[in-house]
């Protein structure tokens, strides 16, 4: 730390030689060596106060820090991301004049015309290889008549910031950029670099972001050991429990569009099956289908894991979970949670439905999307041959409108256990549990790309914080905020780095 040049031993004793009086034989070798030893614990003392003063001068100022968050990301909010069209550029260009103002070199890479995604790095030591910090600027639409803000407003009330993204997900991108200012202005670097990355998107597959960097930019990850995304995070359950859930697999998407065809007409003389009655018949069965039970090994132990908050004969039932699903009582119990269900079993979600665009047209076509997620391990190609026999119409087509396969990250390496040491010291006796996310992120690229990526939000959220996330009135706390960058501060310190390869 301290950089100016001290005189070495030899030049000390050179300069006192020219000035001490000469004393006979040892006793002059004794007064040099008591002197030396004082000078050299003085200096020790000295280097020691230093130091300490060091640190007291770089302790970051958390408080500080969360308000800004919060003020970056009221901004942020304010910019309308909306995917479809996302035109995040904008969004992306208010993160680099934050990252700028604190002397740390951003861009804004674009895909296409609007479509930003923003790249940083802080540089580390170079003893260990380079994290990630992951996150995407777009947006799903939010309907302001449901809303009790507008929801692009940004609005802080009663310690909160209101708005479409503030969980979902550019309170984690602030979170992260806000980590990335803090370890910089603390003058102590990280063993390792820092990459930030706040991408287009995600929302609608990637394609445009983390998809578009991965497959033309992939050097700006190269030799990345861990990447930090959204997905999981610090759950407040029933009664006050805690439990600390990191993503290290999620659910694999296969969105669906059924097309049901038929004769167009007038609607006051419908023929016996039209379009949109075929349609309607589908899904009815599609709604009725219920998909078989089965427990994944990282969902198995995942509730093996809590089993030990719980009292019995609760306990015993969750540490033995697949044999425990065999009970139809407990299993009608157990499904009744709806993410409890969707961890052990594939999910069939209808969302966007079109027909007619008239009240007196029968339509030729009419169409849904379902939203499906896959467990960990099945195939796109064989689910939907089950839908195609489960509807059972040649009249309903059954089109894949996005897929990937699954992927996944061992639940056992430095950054669980990183993330455990943190914990204890915050939450004694939290369990932290390797999870398998319901839904899906852009982790799967990177994962693509051997850097093992976990779904790691540093919020506590309560299940009405989740529920907005795609909902109405979605919100963070400030709070969560401050100590959002105050967990990954202290997370990516206490992350060992070796040696790079």
């Amino acid at each position: 730390m301290n950089r100016r040049r001290t005189a070495t031993a030899p030049e000390r004793r050179d300069a006192r030689s020219s000035v001490r009086p000469r004393v006979a034989g040892g006793a002059r070798l004794s007064v040099d060596n008591s002197l030396a030893t004082g000078r050299r614990a003085w200096l020790a003392s000295a280097v020691v106060l230093l130091w300490a003063a060091s640190a007291v001068a770089a302790a970051p100022d958390w408080k500080q820090l969360g308000e800004e968050s919060a003020d970056l990301l009221a901004n942020v909010i304010r910019i309308d991301t909306t995917n479809p069209p996302g035109t995040e550029t904008a969004a992306a260009n208010a993160l680099v004049r934050k990252l700028t103002d604190d002397g740390i070199a951003a861009q804004v890479i674009e895909s296409s015309a609007g479509r930003g995604n923003l790249y940083a790095r802080l540089a580390g030591r170079g003893t260990g290889r380079p994290i990630v910090l992951l996150s995407h600027l777009d947006v799903v639409p939010a309907d302001p008549k449901t809303w009790r803000v507008p929801p692009f407003s940004g609005t802080r009330e009663d310690g909160y910031i209101y708005g479409r993204g503030a969980l979902d997900d550019k309170g984690m991108g602030v979170v992260e950029l806000m980590t990335m200012v803090a370890i910089k202005r603390s003058g102590q670097e990280l063993d390792r670099d820092l990459i930030l990355l706040a991408t287009a998107d995600e929302e609608a597959g990637g394609k445009a972001g983390a998809g578009w960097l991965v497959q033309h930019h992939p050097e700006l990850v190269q030799g990345a050991e861990y990447l930090v995304n959204e997905g999981d995070a610090i759950h407040e359950q029933a009664g006050g429990k805690l439990a600390v859930q990191v993503g290290v697999a999620e659910k694999t998407p296969c969105w669906v569009r059924l097309t049901a065809h038929g004769d167009a007409g007038h609607g006051s003389t419908p023929p016996p099956q039209t379009a949109v009655t075929r349609l309607i018949r589908a899904l009815n069965k599609v709604r009725r289908y219920r998909s078989p039970i089965r427990v994944t090994h990282p969902v198995e132990a995942y509730f093996a894991a809590l089993a030990a908050q719980e009292k019995e004969p609760l306990r015993s039932k969750l540490a033995n979970l697949a044999e425990s699903l065999d009970d139809p009582l407990f299993l009608a119990e157990f499904t009744r949670n709806p993410r409890q269900n969707a961890l052990v079993r594939n999910t069939i979600t209808p969302t966007v439905l079109t027909g007619s665009s008239k009240t007196n047209v029968i339509p030729a076509e009419a169409s849904a999307e379902l939203d499906v997620r896959l467990l960990p391990g099945e195939k796109p190609a064989d689910f939907l041959a089950t839908l195609s026999s489960l509807i059972g119409d040649d009249a309903v087509h059954v089109d894949p409108l996005l897929s990937f396969p699954a992927s996944s990250s061992e639940p056992d390496t430095a950054f669980v256990a990183a993330v455990r040491q943190v914990a204890a010291a915050e939450f004694p006796g939290v369990p932290v549990v390797p999870s398998v996310v319901p839904g899906f992120t852009d982790s799967h690229f990177f994962r693509d790309l051997g850097i093992e990526s976990y779904d790691f939000a540093p919020f506590v959220l309560s299940e009405t914080e989740e529920k907005a996330v795609h909902g109405t009135n979605e919100r963070i706390s400030v709070e969560n905020l401050r100590n959002g960058v105050r967990r990954l501060v202290t997370l990516l310190r206490a992350l060992p780095a070796p040696a790079p390869s």
